[in-house]
């Protein structure tokens, strides 16, 4: 692998787009768009749909359906969602390549952190700016220079921005799922780790919510009649956190648990929500068998139901994986970039690619760090390091120098020899 005239000449125009790239992802920050917040998630849907109109093919929605949501009194409703965007340029391209990413934040409309600050030490710290705003805005960036390539023709590319990534993707996983069938390649936008390292292998995840129903009594006059739901509730906590340990790589997080009542009435209602986080498949399938045996051990007069499941499958650093972060490695050391990678707790898009067979590097966007709270930031020398190496990954599956019908058919051999 090599860099020749052509690629330098767009490497070129990156780094004098810096500013633009950084400016971009500093405005989107300030639309609160948090996963629920359905009117700043539409605000900053429309203005993705005007960023995303410079390239080749007109941006799109995709319709998503409602997700079920239990609510505090173990009520089953419906969290609705705003669409997503897709963008399919050159569906006949040899090569084809899949890019994914969320305009949804963690924080809610309420939140008291809604801007972007620069840092004594230089960081950029707000709402999104590393996860992933930043990302976004070095995605379309990186775009926007490849079209400028003599061989863009080679490669065609199918984006897609989701609103319920920060939420698990229930909505938009059917969508993740069809575009990764249709591709060679994956590249997905998660801010890198806090070290600058790539994430390698990936636990799987599921959110889990276990409804309580027990009896209601006078605290007083009838207690005995009473069956509390809340401590049935602290029963099945116990219980779920009694898992850690017992499987290597598996773990319950009890998150949160809802009920209550009067101090002089026995509670008959309460909710118990959980995350898993596992290394394989058969983890997840001891796992649910385990919280099913909880669940059905509810004591006289209680009943306990389960709603949830598993959002995310594992994605293991199989030889595919590894062929394609090699590929990447070897691109970023041509830009002086010593690229590394290690295994993450987290999830992201990038399960739901693998799980549909697309080999794919999920974090390819800002350096950064603090995600998930109010002390997100990301540095800004990362916007435009992280855009060149972008473009040269989609530069070098144009040349063939990375060949991604190759690595797709590694990823299927390997599916057919498990």
């Amino acid at each position: 692998m090599r860099l020749n005239d052509e690629d330098r000449a767009v490497l070129r125009h990156l780094a004098d787009q810096g500013p633009l790239i950084i400016d971009r992802a500093v405005a989107w920050c300030a639309v609160n768009s948090g996963s629920r917040h359905l009117g700043g998630l539409e605000r900053q849907r429309q203005v993705l749909l005007d960023a995303f109109s410079n390239l080749p093919a007109a941006p799109t929605d995709i319709p998503l359906g409602a997700s079920p949501e239990v609510g505090a009194d173990g009520r089953i409703g419906e969290q609705a969602h705003p669409a997503a965007i897709a963008l399919v340029v050159r569906p006949e391209a040899p090569v084809q390549v899949v890019l994914t990413g969320h305009y949804d934040t963690v924080y809610p409309e309420t939140s008291g952190f809604q801007t972007v600050t620069t840092r004594p030490d230089g960081a950029l710290h707000g709402p999104g700016i590393a996860d992933m705003k930043g990302g976004i805005s070095v995605m379309l960036a990186a775009l926007e220079a490849f079209e400028r390539h003599p061989l863009a023709s080679k490669v065609g590319y199918r984006v897609l921005l989701s609103p319920d990534e920060e939420i698990g993707s229930v909505a938009s996983a059917p969508i993740l799922a069809e575009f990764a069938r249709q591709g060679h390649v994956g590249l997905t936008y998660e801010p890198a780790l806090a070290d600058g390292a790539l994430a390698s292998a990936r636990k799987g995840s599921g959110n889990f919510h276990i409804v309580v129903h027990g009896k209601a009594a006078h605290a007083g006059r009838d207690f005995d009649a009473g069956r509390n739901a809340v401590m049935e509730a602290a029963r099945i906590a116990q219980a779920l956190h009694a898992l850690n340990g017992q499987r290597d790589g598996v773990t319950c997080n009890i998150a949160k648990i809802d009920g209550g009542s009067p101090l002089n009435m026995v509670p008959d209602v309460a909710v118990v929500r959980f995350n898993v986080r596992f290394p394989s498949a058969q983890d997840a399938a001891w796992f649910e068998g385990e919280v099913a045996k909880i669940v059905t051990a509810t004591g006289d007069g209680l009943h306990a139901h389960l709603h949830g499941r598993i959002t995310r499958g594992a994605k293991p650093f199989n030889a595919a994986q590894q062929r394609l972060f090699g590929a990447v490695k070897e691109a970023g050391a041509l830009l002086g970039q010593d690229i590394a990678w290690k295994p993450s707790g987290g999830v992201c898009e990038g399960n739901n690619l693998f799980a549909s067979g697309l080999p794919n590097v999920d974090t390819l966007g800002v350096r950064g760090g603090d995600i998930h709270s109010e002390a997100e930031h990301a540095w800004p020398d990362s916007f435009v390091e992280r855009a060149q190496l972008s473009a040269l990954i989609l530069m070098k599956l144009a040349s063939g120098e990375i060949d991604g019908p190759g690595l797709r058919a590694a990823m299927t051999d390997l599916a057919e020899t498990h």
